[in-house]
């Protein structure tokens, strides 16, 4: 150890080494370490090979903050022995503690991911890594940046969860000493505490850790808030003391009459979750009822219900307010009974019974894995950490969003902490957020029956696919092999992962439309170069040569991507067109005179753009919309608009804003032709002039209805007359000749005055 490391060890100063937390911690939360030396005498469960490897990682971590302070004007290593300490209390690898003794070495001295693999071996490094913030990226905005941050920490924690554990310590003891920081600064981490961190310890089961974030969060957010209810709760203990201590002594001697061994602790709610309450029940402090309750702890399983038992003997239960948490655990593995009895004075208590190993990991959650690896005795389970299905999902997320805003969006509805459990047919249970609905449950089961999930049952009724689930549900969800997710699906879905894969399939689905009308498009372009489009056959060497020469042009990572640009409009058809066909030249490829005079023969109308024609038949989908200005119908003169990624756009020909665009952008005009027998009908505006008659409305739908269309929307004018009301109808049809049936029978309708298709 050097000079200045055996200094920083020995001679801080004793306030420092016995410092005051900025809030109240957690009840038998251990202090802060600040020294090596209360490093040291908490890594007793490492073997004196690891005890090493921590040391020189202490070392090393050192020695890179040398002179660096924190802004309460400590030395910065004290900061990273601290969050060593909370990591050695959960009992983590040496791994782990070397981790966190240099978390912030990356980030802020410069070190390279190579030197610490270099120094202390690629898994150590990777967990620092993980933990590193991408500061040095360059984003638009600072929300851009803290979004991908959190998508590169989340998924390193999918990967391991060491590196949220780290990071929950790290960010604890930030919370516990942010009192030297600027107000604002305070309240943006407290936010984001609040909103972020907190969540994901409760849904790992850190649930020390998760109260007391909550608690500091609130105390930076709301001091004053935060002030008054501690008042009221300390002021609320001297008048439940005798009843408190009444209910305890009575619990205690009716379970030593059972002969049941259990140790009976008293337990009260924070202050930030009895304000929480309030604010959602909107009432006082006077009114939440539930502010202590106990904690009963007994040697096994089967004694948790004889507990029970005796607790229901003692005092009448509150009806409703049982919860068995022990046959249906928690997502994130939290197991306990929970009961609330009427106490002597007529006061609501609640009581929670668990075992030891329950109590573990209860407090501990995920972090329990690692005491019951070291201690196996402990616990009996199969060494499977515990939110390994949530940890899953943040990968399966990854899988389908590649933006990082997006991506933290489905990892905050995931962060949920109510559930419902709902059964599949062949009785497994499945834990979903509250809110949940069917195609929630059918894509928690498989993306594949999300995917083509057509209805479902609840308890053997058909029902509605976004039918809230409740608890108990028997969930079965009716699929169909060429079903499709449906759009509309993303307005009610809860789950981060539902949302995800519907959003995915859209993009894809969208995707290989773009891709089917580029390849379109450039195969006409070509054949007016007289060319045909090249095979797209991978064992084609000379053709896979060519694609890869215009891709490079181009700047695209494929075929397949310069195809979707092109049918969005990112790329010109032409274009492309005319650079494969000078790249074909100079390998002496020429055109055909056939394929030329087709080409040419195709776009001889002075009237007609240059990039061949498509074909509208309705079964196209978002990569050919029709244009609101207009609303061109079958039997309506078209033309095609290919805008900068919107894909194609059709316009009526006599459309003004059609024409102003072709004025800006003509090359970017196709020409474009209805099928002979579209496959579905097409909406169009008319307006209705009438009489403001009683009965007026109904008997224009009647009109419509008579002439076999259907009305999609009704607006009225503001400013209506008092004996004329003008009505703007989105009406749809087959064709021009449906529309001319249609005005003819509105016209003979007798409040009717006026009525016309709707012209941009």
């Amino acid at each position: 150890m050097g000079i200045r490391s055996f200094a920083a060890e020995l001679l801080l100063p004793a306030a420092l080494q016995q410092r005051v937390r900025a809030a109240p911690a957690t009840t038998g939360a251990k202090t802060d370490v600040s020294t090596f030396a209360a490093l040291a005498d908490r890594l007793g469960y490492l073997g004196k090979a690891d005890a090493k490897l921590v040391r020189e990682a202490y070392k090393f971590a050192d020695e890179a903050h040398l002179g660096q302070f924190r802004a309460s004007g400590e030395p910065y290593i004290t900061h990273p022995l601290a969050v060593a300490g909370m990591v050695a209390d959960w009992r983590l690898d040496a791994q782990a503690i070397m981790a966190a003794l240099m978390h912030d070495a990356m980030e802020d001295c410069g070190v390279t991911k190579v030197e610490l693999i270099e120094r202390f071996g690629a898994p150590t490094a990777e967990l620092v890594d993980g933990l590193t913030k991408l500061d040095k990226l360059q984003f638009s905005t600072r929300e851009e940046g803290q979004a991908e941050s959190f998508r590169k920490m989340l998924l390193a924690m999918a990967r391991d969860v060491r590196v949220i554990l780290i990071k929950l310590a790290d960010r604890l003891h930030n919370m516990r000493t942010m009192a030297a920081m600027a107000p604002a600064k305070r309240q943006r981490i407290a936010r984001e505490t609040l909103d972020i961190y907190a969540p994901i310890a409760h849904r790992l089961g850190l649930n020390q850790i998760y109260r007391e974030l909550q608690e500091l969060a609130f105390s930076h957010l709301h001091p004053w808030r935060h002030a008054a209810v501690d008042k009221a709760v300390k002021r609320s203990r001297g008048y439940r003391r005798d009843i408190v201590e009444r209910v305890r002594t009575e619990v205690e001697k009716a379970f030593a009459t059972s002969r049941i061994k259990v140790q009976v602790s008293g337990r009260e709610k924070t202050v930030y979750s009895i304000y929480r309450k309030m604010r959602e029940k909107h009432t006082g402090f006077a009114q939440v009822s539930d502010i202590f309750g106990f904690r009963i702890v007994v040697p096994s399983l089967p004694e948790c219900y004889l507990a029970l038992g005796v607790l229901h003997q003692l005092y009448k239960p509150v009806p409703g307010r049982f919860k068995d948490y022990i046959a249906i655990p928690k997502p994130n593995g939290y197991q306990s009974l929970h009961t609330t009895l009427v106490s002597p004075l007529g006061s609501a208590v609640e009581f929670q019974i668990r075992t030891e190993p329950m109590h573990l990991v209860a407090e501990s959650g995920i972090a329990a894995h690692w005491q019951y690896k070291r201690d196996p005795k402990s616990a009996k389970g199969d060494g499977q950490p515990m939110g390994a299905m949530w940890l899953q999902s943040l990968l399966d997320i990854q899988d389908e969003t590649r933006d990082a805003a997006e991506f933290l969006e489905h990892v905050k509805i995931d962060l949920v902490p109510e559930a419902v459990y709902v059964f599949t047919p062949m009785s497994k249970i499945l834990a979903l957020p509250r809110g949940a609905t069917a195609v929630d449950f059918a894509y928690a089961i498989h993306s594949d029956v999300g995917d083509h999930c057509v209805a479902c049952k609840i308890n053997g009724e058909s029902v509605a696919l976004k039918t809230e689930l409740k608890s108990g549900d028997v969930v079965e969800i009716v699929t169909a092999p060429g079903a499709q997710p449906n759009p509309g699906w993303l307005n009610f879905v809860r789950t981060g992962r539902a949302r995800s894969k519907i959003r995915h399939h859209l993009k894809t689905m969208e995707q290989d439309e773009s891709r089917g009308l580029g390849e379109k498009l450039l195969a006409q372009a070509l054949r007016a170069e007289g060319l045909t489009l090249p095979s797209t056959d991978p064992t084609d060497g000379e053709a896979n040569a060519l694609w890869q020469q215009v891709t490079r042009w181009s700047g695209n990572r494929g075929r397949g991507e310069l195809l979707t640009d092109i049918g969005l409009g990112r790329k010109i058809a032409t274009i492309v067109a005319k650079r494969m066909a000078q790249l074909l030249a100079e390998t002496g490829t020429r055109p055909d005179a056939l394929t030329l005079t087709l080409g040419r023969y195709a776009v001889q109308d002075d009237a007609t753009p240059s990039q061949g024609g498509v074909i509208i038949d309705g079964s196209e989908g978002a990569s050919v919309q029709l244009a609101t200005c207009c609303r061109p119908i079958p039997g309506d003169e078209i033309v095609g608009y290919l805008g900068r990624g919107e894909g194609l756009l059709v316009h009526t020909a006599d459309c003004h804003n059609g024409k102003r665009l072709a004025d800006r952008d003509p090359e970017r005009w196709l020409r474009v032709e209805w099928a002979e027998q579209p496959t579905r009908s097409y909406e169009t505006a008319i307006d209705v002039e009438v009489r403001n008659d009683k009965g007026a409305l109904a008997q224009v739908a009647s009109a419509i209805s008579s002439a076999e269309a259907d009305i999609v929307h009704i607006g009225m004018d503001n400013e209506r007359d008092a004996d004329v009301a003008e009505l703007r109808l989105l009406v749809s049809l087959r064709d021009r000749q449906h529309l001319a049936d249609v005005l003819r029978t509105l016209k003979r309708a007798n409040p009717v005055l006026r009525a016309s298709r709707v012209k941009p």
